[in-house]
């Protein structure tokens, strides 16, 4: 996280000085709030999907089936597992029973959904969305808003982040 937030800043340097030298004020403009917003959101959504992890782990709901990641692929429903013997008498009727017995046992009630879903509406998020939101109104009102330039500063921290967490993913394997 903190080498994405160096990469950020950087990043954010090298765009004020360009746009400084070229002299356009409206670019420059756009792209502070744009970039800066954007980067509230990405690393406000990090930190809310980190705290929402950290959280169901410490509560033990996140459980380790101990299959690999290419098994999972290749077999979803652990249909050819060895140790799991399966009755080739039963009939179709039986299966399906069977089946819609185990969907009932796997049906999520309300309680865990809201629990779930308050990562969503966690206060870093909603703030970052609200300076998003102002910033792009700031610009509209005041006759500001150069919409290419706004939406190609919006997306470059989005890119940065990726490929940040692309890295981070290759170091872990």
């Amino acid at each position: 996280m903190k080498d994405t937030l160096i990469a950020l800043v950087v990043m954010d340097f090298l765009i004020v000085i360009t746009l400084y030298f070229f002299g356009e004020v409206n670019w420059l403009i756009n792209s502070q709030i744009a970039f800066i917003t954007s980067s509230m959101v990405m690393l406000a959504s990090m930190k809310s999907y980190k705290n929402m992890v950290d959280g169901r782990l410490n509560v033990g709901s996140i459980l380790d089936d101990e299959r690999d990641t290419l098994e999972k692929l290749e077999d979803p429903y652990d249909l050819y597992d060895e140790e799991k013997i399966v009755d080739k008498e039963k009939t179709l009727v039986e299966v399906v029973k069977e089946e819609r017995a185990n969907l009932k046992k796997s049906r999520r009630s309300v309680w865990e959904t809201t629990k779930d879903a308050k990562p969503a509406f966690s206060f870093y998020r909603l703030a970052a969305y609200v300076v998003l939101i102002f910033g792009f109104f700031y610009l509209n009102t005041n006759k500001l808003l150069l919409i290419m330039p706004y939406l190609i500063f919006l997306s470059i921290p989005i890119v940065i982040i990726v490929i940040f967490l692309m890295k981070n993913m290759d170091k872990n394997r």
